[in-house]
């Protein structure tokens, strides 16, 4: 057919793509870990703490949310390593674990936006 291109593989190709390939529990890894951002109000929250570090009241305070759904949602978080906290008194606060975190969020709005 004019106007396709096909890309033959060979063995090259193939061993390559075999090369690159990450181990399937790394794979698994990393599907759980995007999981974590299918959830809108994980999401809201990560994005929350994009702006500054907070208690669970606040981020309740500022998403309209109860407090204990917010702490379900910021446990699953802390499970993956999304997030971190620090204890003040009787008060925790929690803060986005890594820089990283706030690219993944930034580099996912730019693409959607395009």
């Amino acid at each position: 057919m004019e106007g396709n291109t096909y890309i033959y593989l060979t063995e090259e190709l193939i061993e390559k793509i075999d090369e690159k390939m990450p181990p399937e529990e790394e794979m698994q890894d990393l599907a759980e870990f995007f999981k974590v951002f299918g959830d809108p109000t994980r999401l809201k929250i990560l994005n929350v703490l994009l702006c500054s570090e907070m208690c669970v009241y606040d981020i309740a305070s500022v998403l309209g949310m109860s407090q204990s759904a917010i702490s379900h949602q910021l446990r699953v978080l802390k499970q993956m390593d999304l997030v971190k906290n620090r204890r003040e008194g009787k008060t925790i606060f929690y803060a986005l674990a890594d820089t990283h975190i706030s690219t993944i969020l930034s580099q996912g709005l730019d693409h959607i936006e395009e």
